[in-house]
């Protein structure tokens, strides 16, 4: 767990930064720590206990860096060196150029007496917005943090890095040593299967998991079956609605019954919904209307689990890489297009599905592991084709079907060829959303006011009740946070 904040220019207090810090306390509640530098001041909020060394400040002198997230290291099982100062001695000795030789799920920022850069990874789970004027910079894990001090931010894009004394520019990926061979159906297979399990491994190895989010779709399900190799003891946390449960939860027991987990379930009320929208509008900082339904049931698991742990395994991921969304993309004839759309979904994952998963778990302090977004697994399913992704079979399309045969063993079968069902829908709050809404805006409201301050095009009643409640709570420079997950919106 950690958030991250910095107010670079001279004229600054540890009290503003402070104030900034507060705004993300419920990223990492543990510890605060800020220090002054000779161009302003840094500080983050998180555990920085030995369970947890990839988090906090790295040690000694400058340059300082900050971490959020987890590197994959080869001598992590080695070494007790920390993440940050792992990067504080690539840094010292490539500069710059030492954020291509990192791989894992991460942001941070370098700090020395000429220059702050801050960077994140090429997927981009972890967050960073940052305002820069002249040779000022503010940044912080969350735009909230900002709000006090500047009208517009940006965020900073996945595999980016942005310098007080270069601006901003992109870095080259971290190359895969172990390239796996996908050119047969058994070689993706394989591959597939080990890189997930490796990344399993190595999520349980970094951090004291001791859950799984478990939707009861095939994701969470494969992550389950995998992690109980390793953990005999782990929980299981899922979220259904309470007068009415969603299909999801029966495919959930299912499992958890399977694997002999101890499962905890909760149930969202309709009185929930309406209590959670506008903080959801207020820690996802976004009002697009797919992003707002999926981070609900989000939120309530990621709640369910603090009461029994801060660590736990997510599925997320899955869907961009193996072709999870094919139904948005069955009617496109063009395989050249299908195929570009279906990277777009990936490329915008950092502000719409991943940004869901970190804000919903980071709202209530859980640090969350994705195993699908680990590099090995992501350069698996950049070397697997489309058509093995979404393989046509008796008639019709399966989506994500290398993942399937590749895991078809550890399954129930029910649940191996289960059709992907969107987590809102499969838990069932998509229609107390409406519900909620209609209480605040009618079409009428609706037809009046189209699009944003900025422009944006708004896409429904719900979508414009969403916009008004960030109105509330963001300036207008802001809403460009607003990314769109569906990519035909």
């Amino acid at each position: 767990m950690a958030g991250m904040a910095g107010i670079i220019r001279k004229e600054t207090t540890g009290k503003d930064l402070g104030k900034m810090l507060k705004k993300i306390r419920h990223r990492g509640n543990d510890d605060t720590l800020v220090r002054r530098t000779s161009l302003g001041a840094v500080g983050y909020v998180g555990n920085y206990s030995a369970s947890q060394k990839s988090i906090g400040f790295s040690s000694g002198e400058r340059p300082l860096v900050l971490m959020d997230g987890f590197l994959v290291r080869e001598d992590a099982k080695k070494h007790e060196v920390s993440d940050a100062d792992y990067v504080k001695a690539l840094y010292s000795q490539h500069g710059k150029d030492a954020f291509s030789l990192l791989q894992g799920s991460f942001s941070g920022a370098v700090v020395d007496d000429q220059e702050c850069v801050i960077f994140r990874d090429h997927v981009g789970a972890r967050p960073v917005v940052y305002h820069a004027e002249g040779d000022d910079l503010l940044f912080a894990s969350e735009g909230k943090s900002l709000t006090r001090h500047a009208e517009s931010v940006e965020e900073l894009e996945p595999g980016c890095c942005y310098s007080t004394k270069d601006g901003r520019k992109s870095f080259p990926q971290a190359k895969e040593k172990n390239l796996p061979d996908c050119s047969s159906v058994e070689e993706a297979v394989k591959a597939v299967r080990d890189m997930v399990i490796e990344a399993v491994e190595q999520a349980i190895a970094h951090g004291d998991v001791q859950g799984v989010a478990l939707s009861g779709g095939l994701d969470s399900s494969i992550i389950l079956a995998v992690a109980s190799q390793y953990d005999s003891s782990l929980k299981a946390f899922s979220t259904t609605v309470a007068e009415n449960p969603g299909e999801d939860l029966h495919y959930a027991k299912l499992m958890a019954e399977r694997f002999g987990v101890e499962h905890h379930i909760y149930g969202i009320t309709q009185k929930d919904i309406e209590q959670i929208i506008p903080e959801a509008v207020y820690h996802l900082e976004s009002f697009d209307e797919d992003c707002i339904s999926g981070y609900i049931a989000n939120y309530y698991t990621s709640r369910l689990a603090a009461k029994h742990m801060n660590s736990v395994l997510v599925g997320e991921g899955a869907d961009e890489l193996f072709g999870g969304y094919f139904r948005e993309l069955q009617d496109i004839d063009d395989p050249e297009e299908k195929e570009r759309i279906g990277r777009r979904l990936l490329e915008v994952a950092y502000n719409t599905a991943l940004r869901r998963l970190d804000r919903a778990w980071m709202a209530n302090g859980v640090e969350y592991h994705a195993p699908f977004i680990n590099p090995g697994v992501v350069a698996a399913a950049n070397a697997v084709p489309m058509e093995l992704k979404v393989k046509e079979q008796d008639g019709r399309p399966i989506e994500k079907w290398i993942l399937r045969e590749a895991f078809r063993d550890m399954l129930p079968q029910e649940i191996a060829d289960r059709p992907k069902l969107r987590f809102a829908r499969g838990v069932g709050v998509d229609s107390m959303m409406d519900q909620a809404v209609e209480k605040h805006v009618s079409q009428s409201d609706f037809d009046k006011n189209p699009v944003t301050r900025k422009g944006i095009k708004l896409n429904s009643p719900k979508e414009l009740y969403y916009y008004q409640l960030f109105q509330e709570r963001f300036p207008a420079g802001y809403e460009g946070l607003t990314g769109r997950w569906d990519p035909f919106k």
